[in-house]
Formats: C-alpha cells, structure tokens, sequence
C-alpha cells in the first residue's frame, strides 16, 4: 500500500487497494479531494470483466469485526475516569 510521504501533498498519490483477477486497482485523490478508483489491467479482455463486475452491482457491508488500525478503540470501562 501506497502511504503519503509527511510534507508531500496526498493528490494524485495511488492507494493501492488490491486486485481483481488480472488487475490491479487503486484509490487515486485528485487536486480537488475527489477520490476515484484507477485499474491497470494485464489485457483487454481482464479490463472487460473488470468493468462488467463494477457495472453488474456494488454491494457495500459495515462488518464490526472488522478493525482498522486507524481508528482509535473506543473505550469500554464503565467509569472513564478509573484506570
């Protein structure tokens, strides 16, 4: 994965967010904040199923289980103020 060098400017630097049979995809943010997604594809034929698997549905989950490293871990004492 791609991650922004301090004092560099995050547009336009590529995240890489895995691959899709024979391509690879990424998260590109522009100049103005927008992200999109960018692929390269070993051929014409993997570009095709790729745009057929994106035009056909997106199906978008929240799994709790899952734990991202950014995040801060919410705190479960029942007082806070105890240690």
């Amino acid at each position: 994965m791609t991650e922004p060098i301090e004092g560099l400017p995050i547009e336009g630097l590529p995240i890489d967010v895995g691959k899709v049979g024979s391509c690879r995809i990424r998260v590109v943010t522009t100049a103005d904040g927008k992200k999109h997604f960018e692929s390269d594809c070993l051929d014409k034929k993997a570009r095709d199923e790729l745009t057929a698997i994106f035009e056909e549905e997106a199906i978008l989950r929240i799994n709790p289980k899952v734990i991202l490293e950014d995040e801060p871990k919410p705190d479960t004492r029942l007082n806070p103020t105890e240690s």
